[in-house]
């Protein structure tokens, strides 16, 4: 499997980071190994000194795809859960400075925090779920996914021009504004519609 991700695909977001609106969904990925799963501790690495949370909506795709029409879209998806895309925000800003790939800085080791699925059937509309993350029982982001520039049906659609979609991949969705430094011992919790879907330590 695959996990690929989208930036900014958020308006304030985009805001908060000051970067530029993007013509297109901006894509990046991430290995297999970056997944954090079934609550295990994300350990702070030592490469950086500035790591952010991002809290983001991911879909699970179920079918074999490529180049798949928007209209079609929702056939390829049938579950839906949350995540985290951990970011190494100083190192990200020093290999964009030299124009250079930021996997470094996105696509390390336990990176891709990844809740249990539930089914899309539980939602009357994929377009309007709530959902935010706490950190030590604060809130710090909210988001909905009506709020998304690029809905899930186009980002499956536009990915799928780019890479054959198997089952099992995954695809973040993009996180909404709020994001910011994690340290020793927050405790990070992510709801989907009032469900809590997460619920790890950060050491």
């Amino acid at each position: 499997m695959k996990i690929l991700c989208i930036g900014r695909n958020y308006v304030d977001h985009i805001k908060e980071l000051n970067n530029q609106m993007p013509g297109e969904p901006v894509i990046f990925s991430k290995p297999d190994s970056a997944l954090l799963l079934k609550n295990k501790p994300f350990f702070i690495p030592d490469f950086a000194k500035d790591f952010h949370y991002e809290v983001e909506v991911v879909i699970k795709i179920n079918r074999l795809g490529k180049n798949i029409a928007p209209q079609f879209a929702h056939r390829y998806f049938d579950e839906i859960g949350l995540g985290i895309d951990f970011t190494a925000r100083d190192l990200q800003s020093k290999l964009k400075e030299k124009g250079l790939p930021w996997e470094k800085a996105k696509a390390f080791d336990g990176s891709a925090v990844l809740s249990e699925f539930v089914s899309k059937d539980k939602f009357k509309d994929v377009q309007n779920i709530d959902f935010h993350l706490n950190v030590n029982d604060e809130t710090r982001q909210n988001g909905n996914t009506s709020l998304m520039i690029y809905p899930i049906d186009e980002i499956i659609a536009h990915v799928s021009q780019f890479f054959t979609l198997k089952i099992g991949d995954l695809i973040y969705t993009g996180t909404p504004a709020g994001v910011g430094p994690i340290t020793i011992n927050d405790r990070m919790q992510g709801y989907l519609q009032g469900e809590k879907m997460f619920d790890f330590l950060v050491k």
